[in-house]
């Protein structure tokens, strides 16, 4: 039993990251210094080799190859994996690659923001043959370094566009669909409209607000800023908007929300203060969450087809990773969206029953 207490604990295997780490570069670098030497600086290349030989790091020989065999499975990276928006596109993911003979394994980028490397990690080590990513925050020139490596590995991009990446991209019509939300709103005697906004920095929010925008020029009518109110996709900001609202010296009669956890989470606080929709208010969602024909009231909202969008965008990436599709030039598909009428609009209150300025 006393020799069991001089065995010692197994070495952790040294990763990519650690090597990074020891030489003061990205995780990128040390793939480009190791697959594509020509591609860095001499100094970079001694750093790298280094950091090397001192952490003990040996290159996955197989990955480093040109994928000589198949891990017969694809990775999905998403940013919140809590958002019940993506369980219906992740059930079509699965459901297409396990009739094509693949397995899925699903990344959630929403803790930590080492995205790049953790993406690495997974792709280098072969234990999946592609990416499909459904996060649209990724920096173009971090995307851009899973393309330096020597597996040269296929990336799809699905819900949120990433412009100018380059890479195939299968997502619905934000603009479009956010213009007919508001559209619905005019077409019922609204004029004074307002817009639960999403995060800032989320290119689907700019997009939604943008179609919002649209619309009601088409008309005639201005974004009021003040009838914009901040959110970020979740019920709790919602919720906070309806105080903000209640606050506005001037309200409006409709709202279009930016998606359907932050109109549920509105109405919510609005009920609580006596507001009724839509006797009092008209408010409409986006994306059609299963729970949205079951609140009270059902909601109005733009359905998004996500199930044909999970199925698409996992096979357009099976058919890259067998070579069927070609690699080099883009694809790009946009879905069209559905409006879907319940019981959460209607027209406007009785002081508001003008009618609505024509469309053209």
């Amino acid at each position: 039993m006393e020799a069991l207490a001089h065995v010692q604990e197994p070495r952790k295997t040294p990763t990519i990251q650690d090597v990074a780490r020891f030489a003061k570069v990205s995780t990128a670098t040390v793939s480009r210094a190791l697959s594509a030497p020509g591609k860095v600086s001499e100094a970079t290349r001694a750093r790298v080799s280094e950091a090397v030989r001192v952490t003990g790091y040996t290159l996955n020989q197989t990955a480093r190859s040109l994928r000589q065999r198949s891990a017969k499975a694809i990775l999905v990276a998403l940013p919140d994996i809590r958002n019940p928006f993506f369980s219906s596109i992740l059930d079509a993911i699965e459901r297409e690659a396990a009739l094509r003979g693949y397995g899925v394994l699903v990344i959630n980028l929403y803790f930590g923001r080492q995205t790049v490397g953790r993406l690495q990690d997974f792709l280098l080590s072969n234990r999946a043959d592609g990416l499909l990513l459904l996060d649209g925050s990724i920096e173009v020139a971090q995307l851009q370094s899973l393309r330096d490596q020597a597996a040269m590995v296929p990336v799809v991009i699905a819900c949120e566009e990433i412009p100018k990446s380059g890479f195939h991209t299968v997502l619905t019509d934000n603009i479009e669909a956010a213009e007919r939300a508001t559209r619905h709103l005019i077409d019922l005697g609204h004029t004074r409209i307002g817009h639960l906004l999403g995060p800032e920095q989320n290119i689907v929010a700019r997009e939604r607000h943008s179609g919002f925008a649209r619309a009601l020029d088409k008309v005639g009518l201005e974004v009021r800023p003040e009838w914009c109110l901040r959110g970020n996709f979740e019920m709790e900001t919602g919720y906070a908007a309806a105080a903000r609202f209640l606050s506005l010296p001037e309200r409006p009669t409709a709202f279009f929300a930016a998606n359907d956890e932050s109109a549920i989470g509105f109405l919510s606080g609005l009920r609580q203060h006596g507001i009724i929709c839509p006797r009092d208010i008209s408010v409409i969602g986006f994306d059609d969450l299963g729970v949205t024909p079951h609140i009270d009231p059902p909601l109005t909202t733009m359905r998004q087809p996500r199930e044909m969008l999970g199925r698409m965008a996992a096979e357009a990436l099976i058919d890259m990773i067998e070579g069927s599709a070609n690699r080099e030039k883009p694809l790009r598909i946009v879905l069209r969206s559905e409006l879907v009428v319940r019981e959460s609009t209607g027209r406007p209150p009785s002081v508001e029953r003008a009618d609505a300025p024509a469309l053209p």
